[in-house]
């Protein structure tokens, strides 16, 4: 079917859907006239029927029928249904207007069809003889024949699939460069996340060795904290110990020293200093010596005692310290006589 044919049938079947609603509108305006009318006329008879007076009718039963009061007067229903139907005529006469606008656009729509249709048909005649005239006016030797028709349409053929293998091995070729780039990039992505990953396992790692070091390190001071404490206890217990030894070897001495001293043999000897240390207690025995005396020194817990000795009795050791006290040189004058016992027979 050519298009000046199918615009023609399109432009019939456009005018008759107008027709057929126009049609429509004007039956339904009709139909709206004439329920107004019946209904003018109901309301009529109705006013007529209730402005007569009623008579009560006797019921059955010998009841009394009540008069039912009128809602509206007459005149009031008559204006009412006056405005209804002059706004239905208004609305339908409305409908037909907007009907035969309605036409009148199919009407010019169709038109334009037409021309336009007729101004194509026009242009494809034209066009035809012109195609004709030329074809008619080309030398017989300029006609391609069907040949070099095959021949050219096959190198055209040719041509297109060569230019159409081409893009497709340049889409292949582009394919193949996106998923080399893809699967290069996955790969980085890959390397880089075990790398990731190696350095995270190794921070773990060196984290772990490093808490067990510090673990390893405590538990090691903790240990020797432990035998040092350990260590210093049994110090202190030995020296205690020591301590308590000696002071009871001392005690025992000291007891035994003053048993020899009440009941044992006695020497008296002239006690010239108690020295501080044995430095203080050397540099007293040289002088002491020095002048031909003969000293004695015995530790004590107060200091080194430093004496002059022994005598048999008191007298001689006596006038020894007289000697030892009138000597400038010494300088001794608060020298004593005492009852000493040598420490080989305590």
């Amino acid at each position: 079917m050519s298009m000046n044919n199918k615009q023609r049938w399109m432009g019939g079947v456009v005018l008759l859907g107008g027709g057929v609603l126009l049609a429509a509108l004007l039956l339904k305006g009709n139909e709206e006239i004439e329920q107004d009318k019946a209904q003018v006329r109901t309301a009529q008879q109705s006013a007529q029927t209730e402005s007569k007076p009623k008579l009560a009718q006797p019921a059955q039963d010998s009841e009394m029928v009540s008069l039912q009061p009128l809602a509206i007067d007459v005149e009031t229903e008559k204006r009412l249904l006056e405005e209804q139907r002059h706004a239905r005529e208004k609305a339908v006469a409305e409908q037909e207007a907007r009907a035969a606008e309605f036409l009148k656009m199919q009407q010019e729509a169709e038109a334009a069809a037409a021309r336009k249709a007729a101004e194509e048909y026009a242009a494809i005649n034209a066009r035809r003889m012109a195609a004709q005239q030329s074809s008619d006016n080309i030398p017989p030797e300029l006609i391609e024949d069907d040949a070099a028709k095959a021949q050219r349409l096959a190198e055209e053929k040719r041509k297109l699939e060569e230019k159409r293998k081409a893009e497709a091995e340049k889409k292949a070729a582009e394919d193949k460069r996106r998923l080399e780039a893809e699967k290069a990039t996955a790969e980085e992505k890959r390397k880089a996340e075990a790398e990731r990953k190696a350095a995270e396992d190794k921070r773990k790692a060196e984290a772990e060795k490093k808490a067990a070091e510090e673990k390893r390190k405590a538990e090691a001071e903790k240990k020797a904290a432990e035998e040092k404490r350990k260590a210093e206890a049994e110090k202190k217990a030995a020296e205690d110990k020591r301590k308590a030894e000696e002071e009871a070897k001392k005690k025992a001495e000291a007891e035994k020293a003053r048993e020899l001293m009440e009941n044992g043999d006695k020497n008296w000897m002239v006690q010239v200093a108690l020295a501080a240390n044995q430095a203080n207690a050397d540099a007293v025995v040289s002088k002491l010596r020095a002048k031909g005396y003969k000293v004695t020194t015995s530790p004590t817990s107060k200091g080194i005692r430093i004496m002059v000795g022994p005598s048999k009795d008191r007298e001689t050791a006596d006038a020894a310290r007289k000697k030892i006290a009138a000597d400038e040189s010494l300088n001794m004058k608060s020298a004593w006589v005492i009852d000493w016992v040598p420490l080989d027979q305590r």
